[in-house]
């Protein structure tokens, strides 16, 4: 386990709609991600993980799952996909799954079965509950808005769905569920994937007593205490260990919502009995609003250092971190963390790219990340398409609570949309993502940024981030030194070492448009391993420098 394969590598997220479009129907698709894998391979990534590619009707892009054994007709067939993948394995790059398996869709067989009768044979896949007082079972909201809890006229009964309702929750509590997706799984790892990441993971066991939650907005009730991290949460994951996972050679990453280091260290534990990582959110709600995150104010750097040295320093030599600024559902990093204008785009970019990949864990790259890419600032609601954005606007704005210029400001800043608009390959007509009328508006910016541009500069981001990933296949240092924050007080600058055995690493990154005072490269004599700027200022870091230096 202290050598294995993941733990150096580096993983490159696609999301398959937005990617590249082979076909010119202004959806993205498995052959266009073949057609571009060279790309992939010359950023010098080690996996790709694909979000679902499943057979879906797309109430949420693919995470309402219609059958796990069959490909979204938009993304092409099975045979795509068998090529793609072997495509893959020629080039040396691993292929990790979105498995989803809190939820399906009420469009899967065995939910148009359960909803049939309360005596239908697959009653028991899903979560029923009779009516309370003519209402529903609990005061439960869903994560997409409003009730978590559906009516179903046929039987009078509600069903869950801590998301969508067209995304009823599995019942994990009875064995036969069970089997039916660890059966799954092993059908995907003998057609030779190299992994999963598990959606919502951490939500698949729900406290039996079903009790209301704490009614924070007034509305519903939240139902986190009840669904994350549940009694037999640990008891599931390790008979998939038992059954499928230890089978095989895997990669395994548990998205854990409301994930804390106590239970993190269960999930992620060195023993393997688990996962190897979980994705946790703690570092991405460092900004809360009266509406949530639906909110304009930015991230303070200190708040987010505290999260991601806490992660750090608490589970050195027990667990494994993953590593991660953005992904398709959060907005673009360079627009979060760093500074999306002309003058700083690319080097805060690089800057914060730095900050993430020389810390310890396993580094993931988002689409479009390694170009810079920025969010999208739609001026419309009509250029939205995500589903939590549209219930948000109609709880939101059309309930009375928030004013649609506030609202729209926010989504601006947050939206998940961002990180869907459609991959720039280049600058032609819809930044050569499709020759067709694109699913997402395209990001107008596409012009300037690009990947044929970046690939044709040398000090482009692409590269930066190229050199990076061959820094940690270079220096044992950065996969496996043990983190030691610095200058934790300091209001601007980031900055830590690693050290293993006589080797130390010293990084420093500046997370804001000024100069700001730093003197921890003052009389220290090594090798500078990377920086975003050729020339350095005695004393000084300069406007979101960042600075690596082998002691």
């Amino acid at each position: 386990m202290s050598k294995a394969w993941w733990k150096s590598s580096v993983i490159y997220q696609i999301y398959p709609r937005s990617f590249a479009d082979s076909n010119g129907d202004g959806i993205g698709d498995l052959n266009g991600i073949t057609e571009h894998l060279d790309y992939i391979k010359e950023l010098g990534v080690d996996v790709i993980w694909l979000s679902p590619i499943y057979q879906s009707p797309n109430d949420d892009n693919g995470y309402d799952i219609s059958d796990y054994q069959a490909i979204m007709k938009e993304f092409g067939t099975m045979e795509d996909f068998d090529r793609m993948l072997s495509e893959m394995h020629k080039r040396g790059l691993k292929l990790v799954m979105d498995l989803v398996v809190n939820h399906s869709s009420d469009e899967h067989r065995w939910f148009m079965e359960s909803r049939k009768s309360k005596d239908n044979p697959y009653r028991d896949y899903y979560i029923w509950k009779d009516p309370k007082d003519g209402k529903e079972p609990n005061n439960w909201g869903s994560c997409f808005s409003g009730s978590a809890w559906e009516f179903d006229p046929e039987t009078e009964m509600y069903y869950l769905h801590l998301f969508s309702k067209k995304q009823p929750d599995l019942n994990w509590e009875n064995e036969t569920v069970r089997k039916e997706v660890f059966d799954m799984m092993t059908w995907w790892c003998e057609k030779g994937v190299d992994g999963f990441r598990m959606d919502v993971i951490s939500m698949i066991s729900k406290d039996q007593a079903y009790l209301d939650g704490v009614a924070h907005d007034g509305l519903y009730g939240d139902p986190s205490p009840y669904v994350c991290n549940g009694p037999r949460v640990h008891e599931f994951l390790q008979e998939m260990n038992q059954k499928v996972l230890s089978k095989y050679d895997l990669i395994t990453v548990g998205e854990a919502a409301g994930v804390t280091i106590d239970e993190a260290k269960k999930y992620a534990n060195l023993d393997g009995r688990e996962l190897n990582m979980v994705f946790q959110f703690e570092h991405m709600g460092t900004v809360q609003g009266e509406y949530g995150k639906w909110t304009t104010e930015r991230v303070q750097m200190p708040k987010l250092r505290a999260v991601m040295n806490k992660w750090q320093n608490e589970l050195e030599g027990v667990a494994w971190n993953s590593l991660y600024w953005d992904n398709h559902d959060q907005p673009r990093a360079v627009s979060r963390f760093g500074n999306d204008g002309p003058m700083y785009r690319e080097v805060s970019a690089k800057m914060i790219a730095t900050c993430l990949h020389m810390m310890k864990g396993t580094p993931y790259i988002y689409q479009g990340e390694e170009i810079g890419m920025t969010n999208a600032y739609f001026k419309s609601i009509d250029d939205y398409q995500d589903i939590e954005v549209l219930n948000a606007y109609k709880e939101l704005v059309q309930g009375g609570f928030m004013e649609e210029e506030d609202f729209l400001d926010c989504l601006k800043a947050v939206s998940r949309d961002n990180a869907r608009t459609p991959m720039q390959w280049d600058d032609s007509e819809n930044a050569g993502f499709t020759t067709g009328t694109p699913w997402l508006k395209v990001n107008e910016n596409y012009h300037m940024i690009n990947a044929k541009a970046a690939l044709a500069d040398k000090n482009s981001v692409f590269y930066y981030y190229q050199k990076l990933i061959q820094l940690r296949k270079s220096y044992d240092v950065i996969i496996d030194g043990v983190f030691v924050g610095l200058l934790e007080d300091n209001d601007d600058i980031y900055a830590y070492e690693r050290r293993l055995g006589d080797q130390r690493l010293l990084v420093a990154c500046n997370f804001t448009g000024n100069e700001v005072p730093c003197d921890l490269f003052q009389g220290v004599s090594g090798e500078e391993l990377i920086s975003n700027y050729k020339c350095h200022k005695d004393g000084v870091l300069k406007p979101y420098e960042a600075r690596v230096v082998l002691l």
